[in-house]
């Protein structure tokens, strides 16, 4: 987390209080301070003041957002009016909270935000005793790990989320081949191929003639 707010006596008890719940807590007193910190740092949550001193919250939230991160914004300020909380979000901030505010609420609120920032694991694909696991970029068989090419993988993982539907080389071209590949090239059936030796016996992906390959799922 970054706490971004120019005045330290309440910088300081947010942060302390942030720390007590288990997180951790960087503090930044004035906007090109927070600016800096935030570019360099990927942070899950930013708890923002609007009004600060050197650099604005508001360009501060702007540039969170341009850059396309996952940090979620808590902007917090002063004024407590519809137009300035609407303004905020508008800015791009996740969330709104007006001074003087409870801290019970203010953990639960970057909390929230918290889980939000933090991209799901992608789910671990298995059939009979294969599994491939995205996060990790491993494939297993049995007890073995399983050396593959990242085209090998990719086909691999396009079969496995078909759940033994057919799956054409035609797709499997546009899913894990760029746009400049030929589309009458042996490429798919060649990588399929390698791919069968790589994965042992028994067999698991079949082709199914005319239609493209499938993953045996009994």
């Amino acid at each position: 987390m970054l706490v971004v707010e120019d005045e330290r006596t309440m910088a300081d008890a947010i942060a302390r209080g942030l720390r007590r719940h288990g997180m951790a807590v960087d503090v930044a007193y004035d906007g090109l301070e927070g600016h800096e910190m935030a570019y360099v740092t990927r942070y899950d949550v930013v708890v923002l003041d609007r009004d600060l001193p050197g650099m604005h919250g508001d360009e501060i939230c702007a540039a969170l957002v341009e850059s396309g991160a996952l940090t979620r914004v808590l902007m917090l300020t002063a004024s407590a009016s519809v137009a300035d909380r609407v303004e905020g979000l508008q800015l791009g901030a996740d969330d709104y909270l007006p001074k003087p505010f409870a801290f019970d609420e203010l953990v639960a609120r970057v909390q929230a935000l918290g889980r939000r920032a933090t991209p799901p694991a992608p789910p671990v694909f298995s059939v009979g005793n294969l599994v491939l696991d995205p996060g990790r970029r491993a494939v297993t068989r049995g007890e073995s790990p399983v050396d593959l090419t990242n085209k090998e993988f990719g086909v691999l993982e396009v079969l496995l989320k078909a759940s033994g539907a057919v799956v054409s080389s035609e797709e499997l071209l546009e899913r894990v081949w760029d746009a400049n590949t030929d589309p009458f090239t042996t490429t798919v059936r060649v990588t399929v191929m390698t791919l069968r030796k790589k994965l042992g016996d028994p067999p698991l992906i079949e082709t199914v003639v005319g239609a493209g390959y499938r993953v045996v799922t009994n």
